[in-house]
């Protein structure tokens, strides 16, 4: 089992730029792929995008394809999440998870989900 945390969400206006990290501990964080998924209030977890456990393939929905990139350091336990050019429609908890299933976008196929951050785009 991996603990994750998720860090770097806030207040931001239509068109800056966000960080978001996904801390692990526990476990071998090195061995899964890492996905982001956004959740609105009332609303489902959706994909966000996805990277491979060495980092070398990324996979992302298409609503954020051409403006967010995803990176890692395993020897930091860690993942990013950068977010560029965000738009009103961005804002949601977002939560990193783990999966063993590849680059799955479907949020049952991933576990050991953080406590998520916030992040509010106004415009």
């Amino acid at each position: 089992q991996v603990q994750l945390v998720e860090s770097g969400g806030g207040l931001v206006q239509a068109g800056d730029s966000l960080r978001l990290s996904c801390a692990a501990s526990g476990g071998s964080f090195s061995t899964y792929a890492v996905g982001w998924f956004r959740q609105a209030p009332g609303q489902e977890r959706n994909f966000v995008g996805a990277i491979t456990d060495d980092g070398g393939k990324t996979y992302f929905a298409a609503s954020v394809k051409d403006r967010f990139t995803m990176s890692r350091d395993n020897a930091k336990n860690t993942v990013w999440l950068t977010m560029r050019s965000l738009k009103p429609e961005d804002t949601a908890r977002y939560y990193c998870g783990v999966t063993n299933d590849g680059l799955g976008s479907q949020a049952y196929q991933y576990d050991d989900w953080g406590q998520g951050t916030q992040v509010t785009v106004t415009s």
